[in-house]
């Protein structure tokens, strides 16, 4: 689905985007199928779309189940009112395994698996307080049973997420996936 806004940067693709970004590009169009608009809005600075390009990468090879970085993605963008990433995450959670009703509770910050549970509140809470997290918050993954480097991780989609939602919403990047509804909107 196709939004009907129009971005407020180009989005690019083929002969139109920066030299530096067209190899990225053509590596998105390889992995997707197609070239999403937010990787076209991106792809403007060849920088700014190589950090994204490398973070989505490198976090695709960590430890977190492709599963729960969705279920992060979602949370996140809904506490950010970012429909693009909703929609995108909620296509990409549900390839990765999980059910509709496992990404709509995701999108509320809430899992029936105490571990994925855990996850979403310790990122809302990052999300929420910018970061101002406590000893409790961090030890309540640990006690979830997520290793350091996995907590590390964990915050790291965070981050990553913060980056694709401002993107999205900032620059008003029209949603190429099937809509979901925002529960805060």
């Amino acid at each position: 689905m196709t939004s009907s806004t129009t971005s407020r940067v180009p989005l690019v693709a083929g002969h139109d985007a920066p030299a530096a970004s067209r190899p990225l590009l053509d590596a998105v169009h390889g992995a997707f199928g197609a070239t999403p608009n937010m990787f076209r809005a991106v792809a403007n600075s060849p920088a700014a779309l190589q950090a994204m390009w490398g973070f989505f990468g490198a976090l695709g090879g960590g430890t977190i189940a492709a599963r729960l970085g969705e279920q992060i993605a979602v949370a996140v963008a809904d506490r950010n009112a970012c429909d693009y990433c909703l929609a995108a995450h909620t296509a990409l959670g549900r390839k990765a395994g999980a059910t509709a009703e496992e990404m709509s509770a995701a999108q509320a910050g809430e899992s029936a698996d105490p571990a994925t549970a855990a996850a979403l509140r310790f990122a809302l809470r990052v999300v929420e307080q910018r970061g101002q997290v406590g000893d409790a918050d961090v030890a309540s993954l640990r006690a979830a049973g997520f290793t350091d480097g996995q907590v590390v991780e964990i915050l790291a989609h965070v981050a990553l997420n913060l980056f694709t939602n401002y993107v999205n919403v900032a620059f008003s990047v029209p949603v190429d996936f099937p809509a979901v509804k925002l529960r805060r909107g």
